[in-house]
């Protein structure tokens, strides 16, 4: 993948970055890593992965929409271009190819997860449990936003079916109807 093309405006007064008009954060991944560690451990594996589902759905919402007036993009085409942002910003490479764009369902496959490369940090593959449940929300999440403004009415859900730190080739996410 090439180095992405993402203008960053810093405001001379705050030091806040942003790209599009979108507040930014610039972290390095061991610190996020490291976060949403701390999170997993003091809340539980299921609890944790609930309320980051929520999170990651209604970020993934808001971003839709924000970068759908900024681009001019609509429908299916915001969700593949959420798919490439995340893959520029440096959590995997996400492949979205998978959905179906009459109902939003199928899979997304994720190829070298930052989550699975930091859980390999420190532990030998594979492992016994999936490391990307973080990453469960954002294709619901963006496909909700292509249902509400397309008016398709799809509710939708998704999963982690398998991870590469189990020992799979690539991380596979099933989004299917709720």
């Amino acid at each position: 993948m090439a180095a992405p093309k993402v203008d960053i405006s810093v405001d001379e007064q705050t030091g806040a970055w942003s790209t599009g008009g979108m507040p930014m954060l610039y972290v390095p991944r061991h610190f996020m890593m490291g976060v949403m560690r701390t999170v997993y451990e003091a809340l539980g594996e299921a609890a944790a992965d609930q309320h980051f589902y929520k999170s990651t759905a209604d970020a993934a919402y808001r971003w839709c929409a924000m970068e759908a007036t900024q681009t001019g993009l609509a429908g299916i085409d915001v969700f593949h271009h959420y798919m490439r942002r995340l893959s520029e910003r440096g959590w995997g490479l996400f492949d979205g190819s998978g959905i179906d764009p009459l109902n939003g369902t199928g899979r997304v496959l994720l190829r070298h997860s930052s989550f699975v490369a930091d859980a390999l940090n420190t532990q030998t593959a594979p492992l016994a449990k999936k490391t990307c449940g973080f990453c469960a929300g954002w294709a619901p999440g963006a496909l909700a936003w292509v249902s509400d403004t397309q008016r398709r009415g799809w509710r939708l859900h998704g999963r982690e079916r398998r991870c590469a730190a189990e020992g799979f080739d690539v991380c596979e996410f099933i989004v299917e109807a709720a």
